[in-house]
C-alpha cells in the first residue's frame, strides 16, 4: 500500500473517454512516517471523493487502471482509498 497526501487537482481540457467524470488529483507520496518522499504525481481518483489535504492510499502501474470502472485507460496511478488514520508502533 502506498500512501500520499492530496495537494491539488488537475483540470484537463481534453480527456480520454474512459476517464470522463474521474477527478485527476496531484499527490505528494509519503514514507512510513508520513513524511514527503519523492516528487508529486498525478493520480486518477477511483473513489471520486478525495479532496485537497486528505491522506489517501494509491496504486501504481497496471493495477492503477484496474481500480477504475474502465480498466483499459491510460493512467499510471490511481487513488484507491481515503485513509482515516495511521498508527505506527515501531
Amino acid at each position: 500500500m502506498l500512501l500520499g497526501r492530496v495537494i491539488g487537482q488537475v483540470v484537463p481540457c481534453v480527456i480520454t473517454p474512459g476517464l470522463r467524470g474521474v477527478p485527476l488529483l496531484i499527490l505528494q507520496p509519503l514514507d512510513k512516517k508520513l513524511q514527503p518522499k519523492g516528487s508529486a504525481l498525478v493520480a486518477a481518483d477511483a473513489t471520486r471523493m478525495a479532496g485537497v489535504g486528505e491522506l489517501v492510499s494509491y496504486e501504481g502501474g497496471r493495477e492503477a487502471a484496474l481500480a477504475l470502472d474502465e480498466t483499459f485507460v491510460p493512467v499510471d496511478h490511481a487513488i484507491i482509498a481515503i485513509v482515516d488514520g495511521v498508527n505506527i508502533t515501531a
